[in-house]
């Protein structure tokens, strides 16, 4: 199994070219943060539109099948099992359940008694309290991974890495080092693409050794892969010393030195139309989504 195929969780898509690629990595960023700020406080209803419009969204930019599916297919998958667990879980209120009206009173026609309980079926209880608190769950892990997993989709290290020093500039006014801060912020994107790398050749070799784990029982099994694990560990230190060593070879002293500007940042009409689209997402944030 390729990992880097298969998981292509925080990696660059090269290939299809779509229109979110060509967006300005600020534009997108700003976007991401209003997505992220969105689920604040808002209602369920807000949550599960904002689920929706990321699952259009990559329908419409055109992402290949096989990317979004092994993406968002096994994120969906996670989120709804969070909803299904929180849901049946009991809410933590320690109160009874009683209708608005008298049993007795009779009920005007078109109306409906209140019911806090909304699923009392043997084992399964769900209550408005646990349904809520499910569809929140869910929906905030499902917008906060998946949209900054978009974003990191279409958006390449560097252009994410200019996007966010041209943003973060005013702190260079506070002393802040910013420049430091994005060149590790690069180097640990850059680095991802490694840790599945070394995963994944970790795995083969254990595969070809076609190991009997029913033999070696939990203990020994646990001994091999703590092996492992230390054997990556590792690996990824010697990685990460020789990119170290490649850059003092080369000259590199301070960030501050050796700032490589890779293309000038500009807007064009693309980048205007998206930014004015967020006065619409946040009228109907504060219309729909509640306080």
């Amino acid at each position: 199994m390729d990992l880097l195929r298969s998981l292509p969780i925080g990696l660059y898509l090269e290939k299809p070219l779509t229109w979110l690629h060509l967006l300005d990595s600020r534009v997108k960023l700003i976007w991401l943060m209003s997505l992220l700020l969105a689920n604040r406080s808002s209602s369920p209803e807000w949550l599960l539109v904002l689920v929706g419009f990321l699952v259009v969204l990559t329908v419409v930019v055109n992402i290949p099948l096989r990317v979004w599916k092994q993406q968002m297919g096994w994120l969906l998958i996670i989120s709804f099992l969070v909803f299904l667990i929180i849901a049946l879980s009991p809410d933590g209120l320690a109160i009874s359940s009683q209708p608005r009206l008298p049993i007795n009173n009779i009920l005007i026609p078109g109306s409906n008694s209140y019911n806090y309980v909304l699923l009392d079926k043997g084992i399964f209880l769900v209550t408005r309290r646990s349904l809520e608190l499910g569809i929140r769950i869910g929906t905030h892990i499902f917008v906060a991974v998946y949209s900054a997993n978009l974003y990191l989709a279409t958006t390449t290290p560097e252009a994410i890495t200019e996007g966010l020093d041209y943003l973060l500039s005013p702190l260079r006014f506070f002393k802040v080092p910013i420049t430091e801060i994005l060149l590790i912020f690069t180097l640990s994107l850059r680095f991802i693409s490694l840790v599945l790398e070394e995963i994944q050749n970790l795995t083969r070799s254990i595969k070809t050794r076609a190991i009997n784990w029913k033999k070696l029982g939990i203990k020994k099994s646990f001994q091999v892969w703590i092996v492992v694990i230390e054997k990556i560990l590792e690996n990824l230190l010697t990685r990460a010393n020789e990119i170290a060593t490649t850059m003092e070879i080369r000259g590199f002293i301070s960030p501050n030195k050796h700032r490589v500007k890779w293309h000038k940042l500009y807007l064009v009409k693309g980048d205007w139309i998206a930014l004015f689209l967020l006065f619409p997402f946040w009228y109907l944030r504060f219309v729909w989504g509640g306080v």
